[in-house]
């Protein structure tokens, strides 16, 4: 998911005018008879016209909030809002769920230019930086929300995935069949699930490497440089070696030495060695830099 401060989507129709209501805030607040709701929760607050500037703009400048407009009693209030409560609830304070009613409150419908519902945006600093305005399945949510918290500099400790334990027991119990089948599970249900991407990638690692003995696959590769399946089974041991930036070299030596297909099939190894590590290894962005370089 792309950074939401990067995300223009929905705020493609106009800037939100968010100094309106800070400017007429104790004019609603002496015009509001409603009362202001108490907390349900101390990650989760009711807010109105009256107390947006104070529990949603205010608040988002040290804690990122995440504001769910709905209507009461509507199929989408009932089905989707129960899920953003429990994921404010499991947050532990890493952000804030601010609700609002659009019918009991409609300048807030107007300043967001809210045309259905659900609509969720989130707030951080002060300003609105992303939205949405469907269901989204709880997997995309929490990518969602996970990508709100990083443009937000907020690092929180991520749950366990049952379904990663799982897939993690079975490799590390050796049986790669149950580990694979388990990760493509997970990748079919949430694309680019950079964990399970890289599961995978492990699972590919191990069975290339499986029964081989290190240092004779090392020596056979210095031995024979013009050996490109050498090359690439040697590229895997350093990997396993912890010696991963010697691997990344070795193929993008092998890449600008090589043409056609003997140099697609080491870049897509390469790259499959990348996920092993996750795309956020510094050893794997300078060794992208090193492969644009060698193909380009």
């Amino acid at each position: 998911m792309s950074d939401p401060r990067q995300t223009q989507s929905i705020f493609t129709r106009g800037a939100v005018d968010l100094g309106a209501l800070a400017r007429s805030n104790a004019a609603a607040a002496q015009r509001s008879a409603q009362p202001t709701p108490a907390s349900p929760s101390a990650h989760i607050v009711d807010v109105t016209e009256a107390n947006f500037q104070n529990e949603v703009l205010q608040r988002s400048l040290t804690t990122p909030v995440v504001v769910d407009f709905y209507v009461a009693g509507s199929q989408p209030h009932q089905q989707f809002s129960p899920l953003l409560e429990k994921l404010a609830a499991e947050s532990n304070g890493a952000w804030v769920l601010a609700r609002a009613d659009i019918e009991a409150n409609p300048r807030l419908a107007q300043m967001f230019r809210i045309q259905g519902i659900p609509f969720v945006v989130a707030i951080v600093g002060g300003q609105p930086v992303d939205a949405f305005n469907q269901m989204l399945p709880e997997p995309h949510l929490r990518q969602w929300i996970d990508a709100v918290l990083k443009a937000a500099g907020v690092e929180v400790e991520q749950p366990e995935v049952p379904r990663l334990l799982a897939a993690d027991d079975a490799m590390a119990d050796g049986d790669l069949d149950a580990a694979e089948a388990a990760y493509r599970k997970i990748l079919a249900e949430t694309p680019n699930d950079a964990v399970a991407e890289s599961g995978l990638a492990q699972v590919g690692l191990l069975r290339r490497t499986e029964g081989v003995d290190l240092g004779a696959v090392l020596a056979a590769a210095q031995a024979a440089p013009g050996d490109g399946v050498a090359r690439l089974l040697a590229a895997d041991v350093e990997v396993l070696s912890g010696e991963a930036e010697k691997a990344y070299l070795r193929l993008v030596d092998l890449i600008r030495r090589t043409a056609g297909d003997d140099r697609e099939t080491a870049r897509k190894h390469l790259v499959s060695l990348f996920a092993v590590a996750g795309p956020d290894d510094p050893a794997v962005a300078k060794a992208r830099r090193a492969l644009a370089s060698a193909i380009f």
